[in-house]
């Protein structure tokens, strides 16, 4: 129990961050007919999610996040931030050294949504 179990990736157009997320993480999107709105059931190597139509407007650009962000692990930081920035993303936070545990960096998707990748790196400094 208190596991976080899923996510929602909510967005103005879910096609195209369907799109992102399966270019840059490999992750498989199915739509969901049953679902009352635009929904795209996600599969990773983790925890279940969902792309889902923005029920309201998007929050203004610099605006700071007001939600729960989730981070990625990844293997390679630096191919995962090309990967991010070749597939429509933007870096929001430089990559930085949490000492002795790994590289993290914060970045938007292709809606502005803000997420952080992480590679584990015990002689981060």
């Amino acid at each position: 129990m208190n596991t976080i179990a899923f996510f929602e990736i909510q967005s103005t157009h879910p096609k195209r961050e369907v799109d992102f997320y399966q270019a840059v993480f490999g992750w498989k999107a199915t739509l969901d007919p049953s679902a009352p709105i635009e929904l795209y059931r996600l599969e990773t190597e983790g925890i279940e999610g969902a792309i889902l139509k923005r029920p309201v407007d998007t929050p203004p650009t610099h605006q700071g996040t007001n939600a729960f962000t989730c981070s990625i692990q990844v293997a390679d930081f630096d191919a995962t931030e090309k990967s991010i920035i070749k597939n429509g993303g933007h870096v929001a936070m430089q990559k930085f050294a949490v000492p002795g545990k790994c590289w993290q960096g914060y970045f938007l998707d292709a809606d502005h949504n803000v997420f952080g990748i992480f590679e584990v790196d015990a002689n981060a400094k």
